[in-house]
């Protein structure tokens, strides 16, 4: 069995800072995506869906709301050897600092690791989109007879330079690597990709940040305790000391989750007719957190290419390429349009509500006659009647204590309250 060979990694990420605002309270694994979901849960989904049920999940910026969505979400039954555990970074009599890369990461937790039976590491990243075969991936590590096996993807000559980019022989192993090379560097970069990615300019195969070390292997590579990084250092000192480093190419759905634009456009993709990314894949369904929510409540409204969680109660005049998270609610005479809202961590009590409406502040949720578009609205935002919140490429990047905007994404932070009559973009 899989399980008992294959120990899996999940690395949380460092502070996260290009997802700013988002990731100012909470790590980035625990960043909700799709309305219902958690980042985290999309590699922790994958490996129990090719049952691989021994995962530990390495943070230590902002983890207590990772640890409590994980917590009450993994739960297995007590005569299996199946886990989620959160290692967050840990002073010990050893090691006094923080993680300070990737691999230094790794390097800390071993003395948790070591204390299992396996075969190989499956080093995975908190912060991406897909649903890819692990199990094929491990098989062709096994079959290959490689040191180490790095799943990689098809990119163009345009997405290239912000990705380390492989250059592979006939059998796929790695000879050599280069990290994000310029445009006019990439000639003689390009692999053997199938006709498919040919035909539409994806011949340079990026480092997904997925990798299969075996175990001794792994254990080599770190003891130089001056490396930290898997990417910059690690994977590239393998390829030239003789290592031998597979190439696994996988052309499906994968979407690095870095940037809030990145993050903006990969939800609101989850709109589209037939999406790149199936949350309707019975097989290889994203698992998450089960509420005992209401169903909801749409009131007169006009839904168009809209993801509506549950527990909403929605009276807007339209919702258009929307993305609804849980407990949502939308005043009357409402539109937004090309939004991702976060939705709320709870209801407000009826006595609340009417205690903001004497006071003339917002209560939770989007008020009425609201016009929104281009914008994210994080976790329990209160937003007034006669909000206007446009973004849009002609914003220059701004920061405020209730919002800011990056490459024309308007984001509402977290608890924001934005007064009645606000216009913003």
């Amino acid at each position: 069995m899989l399980n008992k060979k294959v120990l899996s990694i999940i690395l949380g990420g460092g502070r996260g800072t290009r997802l700013e605002p988002l990731t100012s309270h909470r790590s980035k694994p625990a960043v909700p995506v799709g309305g219902k979901y958690r980042l985290v849960d999309i590699p922790i989904s994958n490996c129990i869906h090719n049952d691989l049920k021994r995962m530990y999940v390495l943070t230590q910026f902002n983890s207590a709301s990772l640890n409590s969505h994980v917590k009450n979400t993994y739960q297995f039954s007590n005569f299996s050897e199946a886990f989620v555990d959160i290692l967050a970074a840990e002073q010990t009599p050893d090691n006094q600092t923080w993680f300070q890369g990737t691999a230094d990461a790794v390097r800390q937790c071993q003395h948790h690791f070591h204390r299992h039976e396996y075969e190989y590491a499956l080093i995975l990243s908190g912060d991406q989109l897909y649903q890819m075969d692990l199990t094929e991936m491990i098989t062709a590590h096994e079959k290959s007879g490689a040191d180490i096996t790095i799943a990689t993807q098809p990119v163009s000559a345009k997405e290239a330079p912000a990705f380390g980019i492989l250059k592979t022989d006939d059998d796929s192993f790695i000879r050599t690597f280069t990290e994000k090379p310029p445009i006019d560097k990439l000639a003689g970069w390009e692999s053997d990709v199938s006709e498919e990615m040919k035909e539409v300019g994806r011949e340079y195969l990026a480092s997904m940040g997925i990798y299969i070390f075996n175990r001794k292997v792994m254990d080599e590579v770190l003891d130089d305790t001056t490396t930290i990084d898997f990417g910059k250092e690690i994977i590239p000192e393998a390829i030239t000391s003789g290592k031998k480093v597979y190439g696994y190419q996988y052309e499906g759905y994968w979407e690095d989750i870095g940037t809030i634009k990145s993050f903006f456009e990969a939800n609101l993709a989850l709109t589209d007719d037939i999406p790149k990314f199936n949350l309707f894949d019975s097989e290889n369904n994203i698992l998450t957190r089960s509420r005992i929510l209401p169903p909801s409540k749409v009131n007169v409204t006009t839904l168009s290419k809209a993801l509506i969680s549950a527990g909403c109660i929605l009276s807007g005049d339209t919702i258009d390429r929307c993305v609804i998270g849980i407990r949502s609610r939308i005043g009357r005479k409402t539109t937004l349009k090309n939004t991702y809202m976060m939705g709320s961590d709870y209801y407000q009590t009826l006595d609340e509500v009417a205690e903001c409406e004497n006071k003339g502040i917002p209560y939770l949720g989007v008020g009425d006659n609201c016009n929104i578009s281009n914008a994210i609205l994080e976790k329990n935002c209160s937003i007034g009647n006669n909000v206007t919140i446009k973004g849009g490429d002609h914003l220059a990047d701004t920061e405020t204590p209730t919002y800011v905007i990056r490459d024309g994404v308007i984001v509402i932070k977290n608890r924001a309250v934005i007064l009645p009559n606000t216009v913003i973009g």
